[in-house]
Order: structure tokens, then sequence, then C-alpha cells
């Protein structure tokens, strides 16, 4: 019966203390999570700049193609395509 109650009562310190976290264990989860985060926030805002980054260059494409004179022939006048065809030579 004695042993019985010994090793009940070990059984139950034994768990006791197993399921006591430390205090050391419990600032390096704090640490792992804190690193985590940050990651994904260094991602998030990484993302952002990049997006912005296409953005501007798209603007900046646009408003050069906006500034671009209209490409102009041999004869000075801008180069655009006529409604009818030129007709055949006759030789």
């Amino acid at each position: 019966m004695q042993k019985t109650l010994a090793y009940a009562v070990m059984l139950a310190a034994t768990l006791g203390l197993a399921a006591c976290d430390k205090p050391s264990e419990n600032a390096a989860e704090d640490a792992r999570e804190a690193q985590s985060e940050a990651r994904e926030s260094m991602n998030e805002a990484a993302e952002e700049r990049n997006e912005a980054a296409q953005e501007r260059a798209e603007e900046q494409r646009e408003e050069t193609y906006e500034q671009m004179p209209a490409p102009e022939n041999e004869s000075g006048q801008p180069a655009t395509p006529s409604a009818a065809p030129a007709e055949p030579a006759n030789q």
C-alpha cells in the first residue's frame, strides 16, 4: 500500500512539474513570435513598396508617352494613316 501511495505521489509531482513553464521558455517563445511578426511586417512593406514603384513607373511611362510629339514623315506632315488606299502607279 505504501508503494502504491509513493508511486501516485511521485507521478503527481512529476506531472505537476512537467506542466510548469519556465520563464526562459516563455521569453524564448515570445521572441520567436515577435521575430515572426516582424518578418511578416517586412514582407508586407516590401510588397507595398514594389506595388508603389510599379505604379510610379506606369505613370511615368504614360506621362512620357503623352509628352512625346507625333512622329512626322519626310514632308513634315504628321504620320497618320490615310483613310483611302493609295492608287497603284500605272507603268
